[in-house]
């Protein structure tokens, strides 16, 4: 027994005892000495007891039931439609009705969750695949991948290899290196202590000390031979002054032998040397690194796998694009041994090899893969004689007589009569091949030709080219009447073979057509598709859309079909003639235009610009009594017209009948008196020079239209041309009072105010006109040239900045900045970028400055913009003729003037000036242009 252990370890504690208090440790109580805290009366825990036998969960359910039946009635818990939460009476007892009514209930739910669960689950599918579609899972998106998988043989998934992390510890964990410059105290330090050494090197004692047996060591075997500045690592010395020296004597050598000892010029040939560094650049511009990785990674899996073709392939290209390419000849040579079954491979070597190796590579090929298409298509494209080449692909038929491309190949070798042969046999061979019955069918004669093609709708019932071509046929040889059958055929056969009647590609088939010249196969194919797929409603503007976008394609005579049947189905709609009429106008003839016209005047009689045309038409061919009997019928469909009536007025005028546009006038204004009517007699007889007339028709005019600024303006302008300053003063004022928003009657008092030379007056105008039409840019422009010719050029800027502030988004409003008007001259600080893009105003300026600038491309292609966006602006066109004049042809300038005649523009500031000028009035377009571009500042 130990004595150390003490007697009462071990045994039961007396009666009674307390542990610690006898040393006073009773200050706390522990669980232990007061019981579970749990009230005698709470029931037993037993929560992990069977169910029927739990005591709490028990008495749980039991006071859950004893609230539940304390209904709350309260009229907060009331609702008007559904009533209490609860239900009323849940206390009563539960009969054998209550069962049966809650059977219907529970069925009536059932069949209304099924009348709407077909709807409701579409939707809700729709709505996740919706979902899925947007936000597609991880397994979605590799899912084609995943189903591929099954197509990978046993050999090719052995054949992958394992992926690891072939990056070396120091990648791994990349760190970021600190690098510190060392001072040359450390390597002289470091030196001396490097003297001490464990062992002898053998080399040492034979040759005695340091000396190297090698002529580059530091200490050369022959006296003398030191190297002057640097001393043998032995002495423990080091001078660092020294090595500088020697580095800058090392740099003057190099320095001296690529410079002239004489001159110190460069001797270096440049070209010689770029040549040099070209040489050194890696034509795969990669990283040397990642060209040794992926060399390492392909032999990996050449040898893993070395019956895997592409290993081979990537091999060599790798080779090959490092510069190796003998090595990659070699690599790719060694996979057609390994994989002699793979038409890739040998493509490969066959490319890589020269001339005569290639050859017997494909030969070696050929015998391995005697069914391969594409190695007897290399074969045949490294023959260079004729003969060569038929002989391979006639071999090649031999063994692959299926082959479309092998019967192409050899029959575009061929003479016409034996490619006519061949392509018997190669029909027979391949009878689904659409290219080579119509290839046969090109070669035939006609009625072989027929036959030919019905053979092959025979065997390819489901081509609409066969039946195109067959229509073509007939159209080539005179038959148009068969045409339109033939088409109507096509379409037939072919609905009853269930093919889908593409209206898209049928009218692209019709496109070709037209490009090909069979004008009537084109015609028909329109006719038979154009109505195809398309709602009712819908067919007048889709029709109208098709005929524009084949006339973009330069498809002319498809648009013309289009129209001529959208003409059929709608024949009363003056909008469908007009669109005809026009491109009649643009792309057809005159006769063309005018038989159209006709057509159009009997469907739509009411339509006045149609008859107008037809008459515009007659008179521009010079056939004035045609254009008169016109203008005769459209009096009688419109008797009170004010356009037909200003059109024959101009028809006799231009003609110089102005005794028979007098009378013309005069019944005019007796039937339809209207102000335009008036306007025309007041100018017809200023014109003449008949002032007199002219005013009293104008008073005449004005008792009847007096809101009509053009006569007023008209008046004002005899009374100047007579030098009446106080009349044509008087007339601009009782014009303004009746016409205060006419901006031309404020520019005509206000310029006649500067003509007299009452600037002050003049001003005063304007500023009364900027009051009465705010924002007006017109008004604002005036201003501020009035300043400028005045030559107060302070107050023109000043108000020329009030104006940009006014009107900065207005296309005159970009003017403002421009105030020259016969010049594109640009102010002190303008450039282009202070152009606004608001309108044609904005392109004719931009042009100007890029002609100014002698960027004559950029100003010719926004002079060709600013044309077609307002052919109207004649102002335009004045300007693009006169850059025309000085920078280019006399074609281009033709092509001016006559896209500005076809254009009839009339409107613009320099153009009006000139074309309503009295003294111009009888002068063609042509005439004006030159007129315009002549008044035009030479500033470029």
């Amino acid at each position: 027994m130990n004595k150390k252990k003490k007697p009462f370890l071990g045994m039961p504690a007396p009666l009674g005892y307390v542990p610690g208090l006898g040393r006073g440790a009773t200050g706390f109580t522990t669980r232990s000495d007061i019981g579970p805290a749990r009230d005698a009366n709470d029931p037993v825990d037993d929560r992990h007891a069977p169910p029927g036998k739990r005591t709490v969960g028990d008495q749980m359910k039991k006071n859950q039931a004893a609230d539940d039946d304390d209904e709350d009635l309260n009229d907060t818990n009331y609702d008007e439609f559904n009533g209490y939460a609860g239900s009323l009476f849940s206390s009563g007892p539960y009969e054998k009705d209550d069962e049966e009514a809650d059977a219907i209930y529970a069925a009536l739910d059932k069949r209304m969750d099924e009348r709407r669960k077909e709807r409701r689950e579409q939707r809700e599918k729709e709505e996740i695949e919706k979902y899925r579609m947007e936000r597609p899972k991880i397994q979605q998106q590799f899912s084609d991948l995943k189903r591929k998988l099954a197509e990978v043989t046993e050999e090719e998934w052995l054949s992958i290899p394992e992926v690891g992390d072939a990056r070396n510890k120091r990648q791994r964990n990349p760190r970021y290196e600190k690098l510190t410059p060392v001072p040359d105290s450390f390597f002289a330090k470091h030196l001396q202590t490097g003297e001490n050494h464990t062992s002898v090197d053998p080399r040492q004692t034979q040759f005695g000390g340091l000396n190297t047996p090698y002529p580059g060591g530091l200490n050369t075997p022959y006296p003398g031979g030191m190297t002057p500045g640097l001393m043998t690592p032995g002495t423990g010395e080091l001078d660092m002054r020294k090595i500088g020296q020697a580095r800058n004597t090392l740099m003057d050598m190099r320095l001296s032998q690529v410079s002239d000892s004489v001159s110190g010029q460069t001797v270096v040939d440049p070209k010689g040397y770029l040549t040099d560094l070209n040489s050194m650049i890696p034509t795969h511009g990669g990283d040397i690194n990642d060209i040794k990785k992926a060399r390492l990674l392909l032999k990996s899996v050449r040898e893993t796998n070395p019956h895997h073709p592409p290993a081979w392939i990537a091999s060599a290209r790798l080779e090959e694009v490092t510069g190796k390419l003998q090595v990659a000849r070699n690599l790719i040579m060694k996979g057609t041994e390994m994989c002699p079954k793979s038409e890739d491979v040998w493509l490969e070597a066959a490319r890589l090899q020269p001339g005569d190796t290639a050859k017997a590579v494909v030969a070696q090929a050929v015998r391995h893969l005697p069914q391969s298409v594409r190695i007897y298509i290399r074969a045949a494209e490294l023959e260079t004689d004729i003969r060569a080449k038929k002989r391979v692909l006639r071999k090649a038929l031999e063994h692959v007589p299926n082959s479309v491309r092998l019967w192409k190949a050899a029959v575009e070798l061929e003479e016409p009569e034996d490619a006519r042969i061949m392509l018997s046999r190669a029909v027979e061979c391949c009878p689904t091949s659409v290219e080579l019955w119509l290839a046969l069918a090109r070669l035939e004669t006609y009625e072989n030709a027929r036959k030919v093609l019905n053979k092959a709708r025979e065997n390819i019932p489901t081509d609409r080219h066969i039946w195109i071509t067959a229509a073509k046929l007939e159209e080539a040889n005179g038959n148009t009447q068969m045409v339109e059958k033939i088409i109507d055929r096509a379409i037939t056969s072919l609905r009853a073979n269930g093919v889908e009647i593409n209206r898209e590609q049928w009218i692209q088939d019709a496109e070709e057509c037209d490009r090909a010249g069979s004008v009537a196969t084109c015609q028909a194919v329109m006719r038979a598709v154009i109505g195809i797929g398309i709602e009712e409603e819908d067919r007048k503007h889709t029709w109208m859309e098709d005929a524009d976008s084949c006339v973009a394609h330069n498809a002319l005579e498809c648009a013309r079909a289009i129209y001529a049947y959208a003409l059929q189905v709608f024949p009363s709609k003056k909008s469908v003639w007009l669109r005809a009429a026009y491109f009649e106008k643009n792309h057809g003839t005159r006769e063309s235009l005018e038989a159209l016209l006709q057509r159009a005047v009997a469907h739509c009689p009411k339509a006045e610009v149609l008859w107008l045309m037809g008459a515009k038409s007659k008179w521009l061919a010079g056939d004035v009594p045609a254009a008169r009997s016109i203008l005769a019928l459209a009096f009688q469909a419109n008797p009170n017209s004010e356009e037909i009536w200003l059109a024959a007025v101009k028809l006799e005028s231009e003609n110089d009948e102005y005794e028979r546009a007098r009378r013309l006038l005069a019944k005019a204004r007796s039937s339809a008196p209207t102000a335009r009517v008036f306007m025309k007699s007041v100018k017809l007889e200023w014109v003449q020079d008949n002032i007199r007339a002219a005013q009293d028709l104008c008073e005449e005019a004005l008792r009847h239209y007096e809101d009509f600024p053009k006569l007023w303006m008209m008046k004002g302008q005899i009374e100047e041309q007579k030098e009446m300053m106080e009349n044509a003063r008087e007339a601009y004022n009782q014009g303004l009072k009746k016409c205060p928003h006419s901006t031309p009657l404020w520019l005509l008092l206000s310029r006649l105010e500067e003509k007299i030379g009452q600037l002050t007056r003049a001003r005063a105008i304007l500023e009364k006109s900027r009051l009465k039409n705010p924002k007006n840019p017109g008004l604002w422009l005036e201003s501020v040239r009035l300043e400028y010719r005045a030559g107060l050029k302070n107050i023109a800027n000043t108000l020329m900045a009030k104006a940009l502030q006014e009107c900065p988004n207005s296309g005159k409003g970009v003017l403002l900045g421009f105030p020259d008007s016969t010049g594109l001259e640009l102010p002190d600080g303008r450039s282009v970028s202070d152009l606004t893009p608001c309108d044609s105003h904005s392109g004719v300026l931009a042009a100007g400055l890029f002609w100014s600038q002698r960027k004559i491309t950029k100003a010719r292609e926004w002079f060709h913009r600013t044309v077609k966006i307002d052919s109207d602006l004649g102002d335009a066109w004045a300007f693009f003729y006169k850059f025309e004049l000085q920078h280019g042809t006399e074609e281009q300038q033709e092509e001016v003037r006559k896209r500005c005649e076809s254009a009839e523009p009339r409107h613009g500031e320099l153009w009006c000036a000139v074309s309503k000028d009295i003294a111009n009035w009888q002068k063609k377009i042509g005439d004006i242009l030159r007129l315009v571009a002549g008044r035009i500042k030479n500033t470029f």
